[in-house]
């Protein structure tokens, strides 16, 4: 007879248990991010964060090995949220009928710059740079990943001045965020974003 799936040996159990250790890992997470984010990396008690995810201290230390595998975590899936909004906003700005490679690159800035500022209170921790050791070799890293993503989104060795222009653009749209992250409204951070994607396209016309 087939397992019915809520017997001892079936899958129930198990799906139940990966449903639960999921709902936990976010929990943490999202606790973490608010205490991150009130008071900086470290100002903040392993047993702040439990206390406000409804967690226990080896809860934490069983999911992420402690508070700074949390952090270097919510960096992680941030970076990897970031990533997705670009890819889509290529992939979107390809199917419009955009070609051109610094056209798609701005499209993927403007998704990023977006991020930024619908996670600014996030970004602005990580940009802070005051995290946990091996965030500095995490952090540059990423950046290296998201220098080679641009450049094969650049084709540089199509490109006038190549990868010193895939450089410049990748660090004028990292400065940016930076910038993005501090303003008052919407509505400032939209006008801003707005100018560094026309000066990114100027700086593309190069002779």
């Amino acid at each position: 007879m087939a397992d019915s799936g809520d017997g001892e040996g079936g899958t129930g159990r198990p799906r139940r248990e990966q449903a639960r250790a999921r709902v936990t890992r976010a929990a943490l997470l999202s606790a973490g991010r608010d205490c991150f984010v009130a008071a900086g990396f470290a100002q903040t008690s392993v047993s702040e964060i439990v206390a406000r995810a409804g967690s226990g201290v080896g809860t934490l230390y069983h999911h992420f090995g402690g508070k700074n595998e949390l952090y270097l975590a919510l960096y992680e899936d941030y970076q990897v949220r970031q990533e997705q909004r670009a890819a889509a906003a290529v992939a979107r700005a390809r199917a419009g009928g955009v070609a051109e490679p610094v056209g798609l690159f701005v499209a993927g800035a403007r998704a990023f710059l977006d991020g930024c500022w619908e996670e600014r209170d996030l970004a602005q921790l990580f940009l802070e740079g005051n995290g946990p050791a091996g965030f500095d070799l995490l952090a540059r890293s990423r950046n290296r990943r998201w220098m080679r993503g641009n450049a094969r989104l650049l084709e540089p060795g199509q490109q006038p001045f190549g990868e010193a222009l895939t450089l410049v653009l990748t660090t004028v749209t990292a400065e940016a965020g930076r910038e993005v992250v501090v303003r008052v409204s919407r509505e400032d951070a939209t006008a801003f974003r707005d100018e560094v994607l026309v000066l990114l396209a100027r700086i593309a016309e190069v002779p």
